[in-house]
């Protein structure tokens, strides 16, 4: 199968990058030292491609009232220009489609962000929503074609002073921009340029959405500037740590996101129906979504290990080893009844070890925030 390549393609390879088949895309992994580009997004700043993930473009005069049945949490949040919502696209069992961004800029005009691996099955669920509820909406992709969207994410504590120094342009519309919400900036070197404050690290940034054909121009002056370019690797670690979910990992279409940490993206509340809200309230929460450290040397917390708790067995759904915390660390769903303090054990490699319920997140804005 031929990998699906990036506009960054060649700019990772002209950095030596290790280039890893990532759901049918050819993307790096690290540049050679995973850690190293984990340290410099916590402590100073570094960028990722994140080009593979799909900006879809919905417009027309019912985009509102379609989206208030598209998505289980409530876009009547959204009225000032830019303002972002983090949602759940839910099929009818209540299971997850795909967890994405949705950006408001007009009344007839919304702009989401998808998952790289999902977006295929998106469009073809939101195209059939769209005809199935006669909303008219022009549904536009921005991954390929003459109008393609490139995406990188800017993140650090410097982050933001480093895509200033590249666009000192965008300073003025974007310096006093709050965490979630976007600004369009037309008048660039770059071209148009959409900077948005939705990371996905627990560190401060931008994530940039400009066009593809200005990619590798605007990856190498961020370069210039000192950006740390980052793999997939520091990105898997990076959002662990800020307590994260990945779709494919932590949720998926078999998953209540009751049960995957996620309700407060689920507005169960309002008289407003949505794909799926029918099956969230006749099942409910059945598990919770919490974190673990090891506490006993002899392995690392990976996913799909087995948790045994005195309320019955949970699972690990992300593990890894915490570069700033120098711990194992894990998302794990846990039944009912298990509490932040409480001791559990860890199935590793037919060894039980023994590791410690905490909440979630690990890290954010470079502090430790659990021991």
């Amino acid at each position: 199968m031929t990998l699906q390549m990036t506009p960054l393609n060649a700019a990772h390879r002209a950095a030596s990058a290790r280039m890893v088949d990532f759901g049918g895309w050819d993307m790096p992994v690290n540049y050679g030292s995973q850690i190293e580009e984990h340290l410099a997004v916590r402590n100073d700043c570094g960028m990722f491609d994140v080009s593979h993930m799909c900006v879809v473009d919905l417009q027309g005069a019912n985009a509102r009232a379609f989206l208030r049945g598209l998505v289980a949490n409530n876009v009547d949040k959204l009225h000032i220009p830019g303002k972002a919502l983090y949602c759940c696209m839910l099929n009818a069992d209540g299971g997850v489609i795909d967890d994405l961004i949705i950006y408001f800029f007009s009344e007839s005009w919304f702009r989401l962000v998808v998952n790289a691996g999902t977006a295929e099955k998106d469009l073809a669920w939101i195209s059939a929503q769209n005809n199935k509820t006669g909303s008219g909406l022009v549904i536009t992709q921005r991954r390929s074609g003459t109008d393609a969207l490139a995406l990188i994410a800017v993140q650090g504590p410097n982050a933001r002073a480093k895509v200033w120094q590249v666009l000192p342009q965008t300073r003025t519309a974007s310096a006093q921009l709050k965490p979630f919400n976007a600004v369009i900036v037309a008048d660039t070197p770059f071209g148009e340029v959409m900077l948005a404050r939705t990371g996905y690290t627990g560190e401060d940034g931008f994530e940039l959405a400009f066009p593809a054909t200005q990619a590798e121009a605007l990856w190498n002056a961020l370069a210039a500037t000192g950006v740390k370019p980052a793999g997939l690797g520091a990105r898997d670690t990076l959002r662990l740590e800020a307590g994260m979910n990945l779709y494919g990992q932590d949720m998926d279409e078999t998953v209540n996101p009751l049960d995957a940490g996620l309700a407060w993206t689920i507005d169960l509340v309002s008289a407003r129906d949505f794909v799926g809200k029918a099956a969230l309230l006749a099942k409910g929460q059945q598990a919770q979504f919490l974190g673990l450290i090891l506490r006993e040397k002899g392995g690392v917390l990976r996913a799909h290990q087995k948790v045994a708790t005195d309320k019955g067995q949970g699972e690990i759904t992300s593990g890894t080893f915490s570069p700033t915390m120098q711990q194992a660390i894990a998302l794990a769903r846990l039944p009912l009844g298990i509490e932040v303090g409480d001791t559990v054990q860890v199935d590793i490699r037919d060894k039980q070890l023994t590791a410690t319920v905490v909440k979630l997140p690990f890290v954010r804005h470079g502090k430790i925030l659990i021991s």
